[in-house]
C-alpha cells in the first residue's frame, strides 16, 4: 500500500519492464535468431529489475508507471465488459482505449499521487487475487477469456464460479482503497 511507498514504484518498474521485454524478447527476433523461453525470462527479469530501480530512485517515474498500471487495468475492466455487449469494430478501439486511459491515469498520478498510488495499489492487489483465485477455481480460465476479448477473437462462455469471481474484482478493489485511505495511509505522506 501507500505507507510501503519506494516497495511499490520498485514492483510498479519490474512489473512493467519485465513484462514489456519479455513479450519483445520471446515473440520477436533478437539478433537474427530466436530466444528461448528461459533466455527471453533472463532478459526481462534483469531489464525489468533496471526499470524497477530507475522507478524506485525517480520519483515521478515511479508514479508515472504506477499511474500507467492502474490504466491499463480500468481499461481492460472497461473492454471486458463492454466487448461482449458492442464489440468494437476495429483492433485499434480496444489498443486505443488502453493506451489513452493509462496514458490519463499516469498523468493524474502526478498530479495526485497518495490518491492514485492508493487507488492503483488497491485494485491491483485485488486483480492479483481475483487472478489466484481463478487459478486454483479454473485454471486460468477467466484470464484466457480477458485475453481473447483483449485480442477481439471469439471466446467461449464462463461458467458462474468465472464470473463470481469477476465481480468480486470491484469489491476488493474498494475494499482494498478503503482500508488504505482510512487506516494504513491515513495521516501519513511521501
Amino acid at each position: 500500500g501507500y505507507r510501503c511507498f519506494k516497495a511499490i514504484m520498485f514492483l510498479s518498474g519490474l512489473l512493467f519492464g519485465s513484462t514489456v521485454i519479455f513479450l519483445l524478447c520471446y515473440k520477436e527476433r533478437v539478433l537474427e535468431t530466436q530466444l528461448s523461453l528461459e533466455a527471453s525470462a533472463g532478459i526481462a527479469l534483469a531489464i525489468g529489475l533496471l526499470c524497477g530501480l530507475v522507478t524506485l530512485l525517480l520519483r515521478s517515474v515511479g508514479l508515472f508507471t504506477t499511474g500507467l498500471l492502474l490504466g491499463l487495468l480500468l481499461a481492460t475492466a472497461g473492454l471486458v465488459t463492454v466487448t461482449p455487449v458492442a464489440p468494437p469494430p476495429s483492433p485499434w478501439v480496444p489498443a486505443g482505449s488502453l493506451l489513452g486511459l493509462a496514458l490519463l491515469c499516469a498523468l493524474l498520478a502526478l498530479q495526485w499521487p497518495k490518491a492514485l498510488t492508493v487507488l492503483s495499489t488497491g485494485v491491483f492487489g485485488a486483480a492479483v487475487v481475483v487472478v489466484c483465485a481463478d487459478y486454483f477455481l479454473e485454471a486460468l480460465a477467466m484470464v484466457l477469456y480477458v485475453h481473447q476479448r483483449l485480442r477481439l477473437a471469439p471466446a467461449g462462455p464462463l461458467c458462474w464460479q468465472s464470473w463470481a469471481v469477476l465481480g468480486a474484482w470491484p469489491a476488493l478493489s474498494l475494499l482494498a482503497v478503503l482500508l488504505q485511505w482510512k487506516v494504513t495511509a491515513h495521516g501519513f505522506s511521501h
